[in-house]
């Protein structure tokens, strides 16, 4: 399997991980570009039949390494506007009720710390498999487990808390939304 094969279809995975991870779709860019180069370089050494956690891990550690030379991931606050993408919904006021409910979501998963952050984006926008995650975030099995239970936890404990009079979203739905669309952070 080469290069191409192996890795270049990932990049959207790529993109999105980095994308949560920073905040910020120009710097998620740069880290996506500078993984992909590590990757080319340590080709050789890689013996899977799936890429993509072995790209992810690449993208995990280049992440950190940029948001420790650049800025602190506790401080970091996102501060762009917000847009939502527009649907073909019918419906205007079931719109306005399910981009209200990404927005809490998105603002409840931003405020996440990134170990936590980092989880959820895997299992629940990238879909990996919890042994796809241990592998990728270089963690026991049963770490990824227990924090993505914690996210889950705080994740739901602050959308609780952000909720008026609104339903409960559907977190897995508003994730997987969110995760397609690019405007979900921008």
């Amino acid at each position: 399997m080469n290069f191409e094969e192996a890795v270049l279809p990932h990049i959207d995975a790529a993109f999105n991980l980095a994308r949560w991870l920073t905040r910020n779709y120009a710097d998620a860019e740069d880290v996506v570009q500078e993984s992909y180069l590590r990757a080319l370089k340590s080709f050789g050494g890689f013996h899977g039949s799936d890429g993509r956690p072995w790209l992810l891990m690449i993208v995990r550690h280049t992440c950190y390494t940029w948001l420790k030379r650049n800025r602190s991931a506790e401080v970091t606050d996102f501060d762009e506007a917000i847009h939502v993408k527009e649907t073909d919904e019918p419906d205007p006021e079931a719109s306005l009720v399910r981009s209200s409910e990404e927005r809490l979501l998105r603002d409840a998963l931003k405020n996440l710390p990134v170990e936590y952050r980092e989880i959820i984006v895997m299992r629940e926008l990238e879909e990996l498999s919890y042994k796809e995650i241990a592998a990728a975030a270089e963690l026991p099995l049963g770490t990824v487990m227990s924090r993505l239970a914690r996210a889950r936890k705080k994740l739901q404990a602050s959308l609780h808390k952000q909720r008026s009079s609104h339903s409960t979203p559907n977190t897995t739905f508003a994730l997987q939304a969110c995760g397609n669309q690019a405007e979900c952070i921008s």
